[in-house]
């Protein structure tokens, strides 16, 4: 029986996908280039690093080059939700519902430990949340299991008691070799179609329907 959740953190509790075209966006300009929205939803739910090293060729094979300009996109993506910052609808109520209902709750992600925190201060709800997985965690990022496993070990659950709430395809896949219940949520630019592959347990269009019974339901 599920009695743990674990949420990726951008598309889920945060509506980022906005601010984070914007940010890669600005990123390539200082650059002299441009990604197009079709290109950034290619890659929305991998780490910066690697999506550095897919548009910025020159640079791919220089370490201190490609952390100087995950720092510089970072920084671009926290300026922007600074100023108006995306709460996913819903995200605060199940959050709280969960908690209720006797759940322990983590965060999962592969974005920078900043992202991750302020992301948590202005849901407020982070006395509800028990662990906090970011990408200075981890060493291999989704479509691995890593982030989601340590997060489980955090909250001292074994897999077939976690169900994971994500919103891009890799996530599931990582959810999913993980051994953990996974529902696939339709935040911006997703489409049912994009989650054929990964096979998720549930997809949503909204997290309003999802409530401790439907999540505890999944095993």
């Amino acid at each position: 029986m599920v009695r743990a959740v674990i949420f990726d953190v951008d598309g889920v509790l945060v509506d980022s996908y906005g601010p984070h075209f914007r940010s890669w966006r600005a990123l390539a300009a200082e650059s002299g280039f441009d990604i197009t929205e079709a290109q950034f939803a290619e890659t929305f739910g991998k780490t910066s690093r690697d999506i550095i090293r897919r548009f910025w060729h020159r640079d791919a094979g220089d370490v201190s080059r490609v952390s100087e300009l995950d720092d510089r996109k970072e920084a671009l993506y926290r300026r922007i939700v600074s100023e108006d910052f995306p709460t996913m609808d819903g995200a605060p109520e199940l959050l709280e519902a969960l908690h209720r209902d006797g759940f322990v709750l983590a965060v999962g992600s592969s974005g920078p430990p900043e992202n991750v925190e302020l992301a948590l201060d202005r849901l407020g709800k982070r006395e509800l949340v028990a662990a906090a997985v970011t990408g200075a965690d981890v060493t291999r990022g989704k479509p691995d299991p890593q982030v989601f496993l340590i997060a489980a070990g955090r909250l001292a659950a074994s897999p077939a008691e976690c169900a994971v709430v994500e919103d891009a395809p890799d996530g599931v896949r990582a959810a999913r070799a993980a051994g953990m219940a996974v529902v696939a949520l339709l935040s911006t630019g997703r489409r049912e179609s994009d989650f054929e592959e990964a096979r998720p347990d549930l997809i949503v269009a909204s997290l309003r329907e999802l409530s401790p019974e439907i999540l505890r339901a999944l095993r």
